[in-house]
């Protein structure tokens, strides 16, 4: 899984890539060069939808955080206390997935002799690769910076213990900088300035956001490769009749922490610098495995460009988006129309939740005081539309109705949500238990997410129509002759 992989940056920087990386893929594999998931999903619920070849309804993973109306507070969606965190406080597992994955699959089909295990920097995607039935699930921990994993999962390799140990990425960090890899002027369309005063980002031990800036940088791109080939080089993967199955987990997010905001010179060197990567865990395989014994899918997701709004001198219309400002408006106005009461108990990521006691106390139709609500919120400055649930049930919200309601679950959306107008700042200060204050940059820009599938008995084809992103599960398992995900209802693709 690649987060934020980008076709019209891979056509950009081709002739600047390796034999072994990205052009491999193209050259050798299926490339699918639009793969649609319906609208925006976060890294954990695109990573679900893939593994799973359903939507959020259905797996039940419709984003890495949830908001709990009654305990008023963001819980991790895969948040499990009966477990015990191994290198990590934090506690996982996979029981919030509703139904099967493919890296259940892979175990079910050889009776559990097969292996599956995942990499990432993150936990949410780590587990939801490994599925129910993975031997193992590692991420880095954003406090000890070691690879952590959950209880849950029994199988600790060798080599991460090693790691762990012996050379721990929180005894290196701060000797890491980040510099492009090519020379600055081989980056095509790179303005001059950028060009003489190239970027250069370190990792200090005094930067309190050290982790999550390397975890935002091609960097951890490396050290998860590292990891990766690592395992296929002292464990004997492929070498038995069971399929084995490695997944990994990149980010090819824009990168956040840049000085001025223009972060086009670090994206590019983030292309770069996985391509290296691939092409370094490729030769692992095809020596190790052997190119005819591997089967490799790499699918892109978009993800959302959190960078600081564009500077007041370039005259572009902005402002503040306030949650707890709109939020306590939103609740004066029904208190004024209906009485006193605590109107609206929560908001998280453009939802607004509203109290159904109060609502019942005062003999209200629900529908009624959410319809009321969006009206009033939808002529707030810097709101561009609003959508109550019912909309989106009845398939009459935005451009893409239907893809809204098929990504919408119903059990953890909130009672309206708003769009905020490109360009403007959503600041989340609604002081939610279990979440830190931001501010983030909205933006409505369409990406394509391009896809390969690579491996025996895949043909070198282009795919230029969009592709159901839901009918990647079934297609690999359709390839490696096992069962589909449970939940996976759409065909496989034709080749």
């Amino acid at each position: 899984m690649v987060e934020g992989l980008n076709a019209d940056y891979l056509s950009l920087l081709e002739n600047r890539m390796s034999s072994g990386g990205f052009r491999r893929l193209m050259s050798e594999g299926a490339n699918i060069a639009d793969l649609d998931y319906g609208t925006h999903l976060d890294a954990a619920a695109a990573t679900a939808l893939i593994f799973t070849g359903t939507t959020p309804p259905v797996n039940k993973i419709s984003a890495a955080k949830i908001y709990d109306p009654a305990a008023k507070r963001v819980n991790y969606t895969l948040l499990d206390t009966a477990t015990i965190g191994n290198f990590t406080e934090q506690k996982f597992s996979p029981a919030a997935i509703a139904v099967s994955t493919l890296g259940d699959e892979v175990k079910i089909d050889a009776g559990g002799t097969g292996w599956v295990y995942s990499i990432a920097s993150d936990p949410e995607t780590a587990i939801i690769m490994a599925g129910h039935a993975g031997n193992s699930a590692f991420w880095i921990d954003n406090k000890n910076e070691r690879w952590a994993t959950s209880t849950y999962y029994k199988d600790v390799p060798a080599t991460v213990t090693a790691r762990n140990y012996q050379t721990p990425l929180s005894a290196k960090i701060d000797t890491m900088s980040w510099e492009t890899h090519l020379a600055p002027q081989l980056y095509p369309d790179v303005p001059s300035y950028k060009v003489q005063y190239p970027y250069r980002h370190t990792f200090s031990r005094k930067d309190a956001n050290r982790i999550e800036q390397f975890k935002a940088s091609p960097k951890v791109n490396t050290e998860i490769t590292r990891l990766a080939c690592d395992y296929l080089t002292s464990m004997q993967f492929g070498q038995r009749e069971a399929i084995d199955m490695l997944n990994l987990a990149y980010t090819l997010a824009p990168y956040p922490y840049t000085k001025d905001g223009d972060n086009k010179l670090e994206t590019m060197d983030a292309y770069i610098r996985l391509d290296r990567d691939l092409a370094s865990l490729f030769k692992t395989i095809d020596a190790k495995i052997g190119k005819e014994n591997a089967l490799i899918f790499l699918v892109g997701h978009p993800t959302v460009d959190t960078s600081r709004r564009d500077d007041d001198k370039w005259g572009i219309p902005t402002g503040v988006f306030s949650a707890k400002k709109a939020a306590s408006l939103l609740n004066s106005y029904l208190m004024a129309l209906h009485g006193n009461g605590e109107w609206v108990q929560g908001y998280y990521d453009r939802n607004f939740y509203l109290n159904r006691q109060t609502i019942k106390n005062h003999s209200l139709d629900p529908a009624y005081i959410r319809a009321e609500a969006a009206e009033f919120l939808e002529r707030m400055s810097g709101v561009s539309t609003v959508f109550t649930i019912d909309d989106i049930i009845a398939s009459r919200a935005g451009d893409n109705a239907a893809a809204l309601k098929r990504n919408t679950s119903i059990k953890y959306s909130g009672d309206i949500i708003v769009n905020v107008t490109p360009g403007w700042e959503i600041c989340d200060d609604f002081n939610l238990a279990g979440v830190s204050g931001s501010t983030t940059v909205s933006r409505d820009n369409f990406v394509s997410s391009p896809a390969f599938i690579m491996g025996p008995g895949v043909s070198a084809v282009k795919i230029n129509t969009p592709v159901d992103a839901r009918t990647i599960a079934p297609t690999v398992s359709r390839i490696l002759r096992i069962r589909s995900p449970n939940a996976a209802s759409l065909p496989a693709i034709k080749f």
